[in-house]
């Protein structure tokens, strides 16, 4: 799909050009309009042209008639490394049981890896009905080729209908290339999903432009239905003690990975696990700057040991490192309690913990944006609350 300009059309009005969002769209000397790279498709300047010299060239490949009636079942890729199954998986099993069951279709996770068979009985207490095991030296450190073709080669002989994995770095980093081996279309980074179920369509909602709307997004000529999901976004079910469930080995013969291993760090061993913790506490523009973290670091040992969190706005003035960043182009979070403190509530932050338990906002103007989501606010200045609720938890 790209643009397409008839200049014999085009009167060098510059409509298109001001409606372009990636200033994609520049007038040449003679006044024409003529597009560079930085278009991505989106469309938004074809209805603002006047004379329509402007129009979307389409060469896309749609699946023959009936053929999608072939493809059944909803996926979710179990992600695992050394062995452990992670919570992203769990969290895709509960909300996918919930998608499977409307639609009416059994819920399948993939393990890929090596010598992780033992991880498939958790799977099954988390809500699977099948879980195909690819076991494989080739899988045994993550690199996206083996996992890919693992993962297509299963696609193209069971046919499922819906594909979801975490939008961490592992699934972000192989499922795109299944995406393009199997034919099929990907929304990246959802914050919820949703099913049409007469029409059998994976509805699914992201935020765009910026984090200033959330999309909802379908694939209607297309199989499977793939998307990655937010770490976070949904509730890790619970699991069934004992609950069992229809095991697949597949034996794959798959390539040595061009890419090799040699070591594996964990350069996160030393930060806050903000994305896992209970209670987070989160500085905003308000802060004033870096030196003031230390204010919200007492509160979060007051608190029991919850972890510090920051906007992207105190990320960005470099008052804290990004490992520590919530929002759209940070970590997702769901604690018991997320306490935002001189943070305004911009939507990309929003998108990123309005799913916590129970939030607590202390922001001096009353008309911020995170009182629209706050259980509870307090409008005030964070230096004067803070360290009275410090005092408050102490005694």
């Amino acid at each position: 799909m790209g643009l397409k300009i008839d200049l014999d059309l085009c009167t060098g009005c510059g409509a298109c050009v001001a409606a372009c969002p990636f200033c994609a769209l520049a007038q040449r000397a003679d006044g024409k309009v003529e597009v560079n790279e930085a278009c991505t498709a989106c469309g938004a300047c074809v209805e603002t042209c006047p004379v329509a010299a402007l129009s979307m060239d389409v060469a896309e490949k749609k699946a023959e008639a009936g053929s999608l009636d072939a493809y059944r079942g909803l996926w979710v890729f179990a992600e695992q490394r050394g062995g452990k199954v992670q919570e992203v998986a769990f969290e895709l099993l509960g909300e996918g049981r919930v998608l499977a069951d409307r639609l009416g279709v059994e819920l399948s996770a993939v393990l890929l890896g090596h010598q992780v068979g033992d991880c498939a009985a958790t799977l099954f207490e988390h809500g699977a009905d099948q879980v195909y095991v690819v076991d494989h030296p080739a899988l045994e450190k993550y690199t996206a080729e083996p996992y890919a073709e693992a993962m297509s080669a299963l696609i193209r002989k069971y046919k499922p209908e819906v594909v979801l994995a975490g939008a961490t770095s592992m699934g972000r980093g192989f499922i795109a290339r299944v995406a393009i081996q199997v034919d099929a279309g990907l929304t990246a980074d959802c914050t919820e999903l949703d099913v049409d179920v007469e029409k059998r369509l994976l509805l699914q909602t992201r935020p765009a432009f910026g984090g200033n709307i959330m999309a909802c997004i379908i694939c209607p000529d297309h199989r499977p239905q793939m998307a990655t999901v937010r770490p976070k976004v949904f509730k890790h079910p619970a699991p069934v003690a004992g609950r069992t469930g229809r095991l697949i080995e597949e034996k794959l013969a798959l390539n040595d990975p061009v890419v090799k291993v040699l070591e594996i760090v964990n350069a996160m061993q030393n930060e806050v696990n903000v994305a896992g913790a209970e209670f987070i506490v989160t500085g905003g523009r308000g802060m004033g700057g870096p030196e003031n973290f230390k204010l919200l670091a007492d509160l979060a040992e007051a608190l029991g040991g919850a972890a510090v969190g920051a906007s992207r706005a105190a990320v960005d003035a470099g008052w804290i490192s990004s490992f520590h960043q919530v929002g759209q182009t940070g970590k997702t979070v769901r604690p018991k309690i997320y306490i935002a403190c001189g943070v305004s509530g911009q939507i990309q932050h929003l998108v990123g913990m309005n799913s916590s338990d129970t939030i607590i906002a202390i922001n001096k103007d009353p008309d911020a944006p995170i009182f629209g989501v706050a259980d509870l606010g307090v409008v005030g200045d964070l230096f004067q609350v803070v360290p009275e609720l410090i005092k408050a938890l102490k005694r």
